[in-house]
């Protein structure tokens, strides 16, 4: 098939390593993929992951108002990148990356008819509503997004925690398939851990790991206090960069614990297989309730032994006691509780481990599994003939 790829995402992070984890998939599975966004026009190419990437810059700077004014009209924009993508490419089916605000794909679909499969990673209006500055214009954002994600023939949800939220929006729950992340194969291939152990210090410690951009909203200042109402021999490996960075180092300093974290900074993805093989403990401390956290895919097809919270996006995934220990939402204690398990127990690391990684190879949950998925749904949307019909 011949794919048409939209998106509007600048960034060089967890939603880049989305990105091209499924693009690349499509790729290999013979179809032609035309990519179809703010830095990227044609080929899909690869570009390193970089933590300060689509972050800052003019519009950072803006007021709310007028920087959701400016995402309204660079939609004119990326729709006129869609056409001209058209005039040379004929794509048999419309694939985009929901963001808010972009109604560029709803209209390419509506005026050359194409069936418009519309990939969601997040409620965006009711997430900046909370988190990244907030929304001035609240009711219009809520209104853009029930009409794009209505406007789809197909929506795809990275949980059934999310895909709750987008029938709760009006949208037929037979319009929607729950797509999860997944991993490349690089993953499930075996990591050699010794050269990064022996690298940053980590040999003779039980080494709690965390991977990917640091968010807020990770709630990785509880294993720092985890660290200091613990003894030695326990060591912080944050394998990535972000905005908490700084404040983890100085929560670190003042409890006394700053010689027992190490942040690495951003690793490439041909690294970080290894790094994550480094780990005795891999850490998801919080997690936002729609989300299908990348790192969760990688530490499964790893074999390494999880603390996840228990909360309803998680549970698709994961199960407790079988291949993972999974706690109470935001009970410091609970999760204090299975650190405490898995610390002292290197044989129940290796069971739950290596039933995580059983649990991914059984699901399927790769990329290329998820690009077959894409194009399962994508042949039955071109079979059925004209899309449906579009707000």
């Amino acid at each position: 098939m011949n794919i048409l790829y939209s998106h509007r995402t600048k960034s060089a992070d967890g939603q880049y390593v989305h990105i091209r984890g499924l693009t690349e998939a499509l790729a290999a599975r013979g179809n032609a993929v035309f990519m179809a966004g703010p830095d990227d026009f044609g080929t899909p190419r690869a570009r390193p992951l970089d933590a300060a990437a689509g972050e800052g810059g003019w519009r950072s700077r803006l007021p709310p108002a007028l920087h959701e004014l400016g995402e309204i009209i660079y939609s004119t924009r990326a729709y006129l990148r869609l056409r001209a993508a058209t005039q040379g490419f004929a794509p048999d089916i419309l694939y985009e990356r929901y963001n808010l605000f972009l109604n560029a794909g709803v209209e390419l679909a509506r005026e050359r008819r194409l069936p418009f499969m519309l990939e969601v990673n997040a409620p965006l209006a009711e997430e900046r509503a909370a988190h990244h500055g907030g929304l001035a214009m609240r009711g219009l954002a809520r209104r853009s997004e029930r009409r794009i994600w209505n406007a789809a023939d197909r929506v795809l949800p990275v949980s059934e925690a999310l895909a709750r939220m987008i029938a709760a929006a009006g949208v037929p729950r037979e319009k929607i398939v729950v797509v999860r992340n997944g991993v490349d194969d690089a993953f499930l291939k075996e990591a050699d851990p010794r050269p990064v152990r022996a690298r940053y210090g980590l040999d003779g410690k039980t080494v709690l790991g965390f991977t990917g951009f640091a968010r807020p909203w990770h709630g990785l200042d509880q294993v720092v206090r985890y660290l200091a109402s613990r003894g030695d021999g326990l060591h912080l490996f944050l394998v990535g960069e972000g905005e908490v960075r700084a404040g983890l180092e100085k929560l670190a300093r003042e409890l006394g614990v700053a010689d027992r974290m190490t942040v690495t900074g951003v690793v490439q993805r041909a690294d970080l297989p290894a790094h994550i093989a480094a780990f005795d403990v891999a850490l998801q401390p919080a997690a936002t309730a729609y989300a299908s956290p990348l790192k969760i895919f990688e530490y499964m097809a790893l074999a390494r032994a999880i603390v996840a919270p228990a909360s309803d996006n998680i549970r698709e995934i994961l199960n407790d006691g079988r291949d993972a220990l999974l706690f109470a939402p935001g009970v410091e204690a609970a999760f204090f509780e299975r650190l405490d398990a898995l610390i002292g127990d290197p044989d129940l690391r290796a069971r739950l481990g290596a039933a995580a990684r059983a649990n991914l190879l059984r699901e399927d949950l790769t990329w290329a599994a998820n690009a077959a998925r894409v194009e399962r749904i994508a042949q039955d949307l071109l079979a059925r003939g004209r899309p449906g019909s579009r707000p």
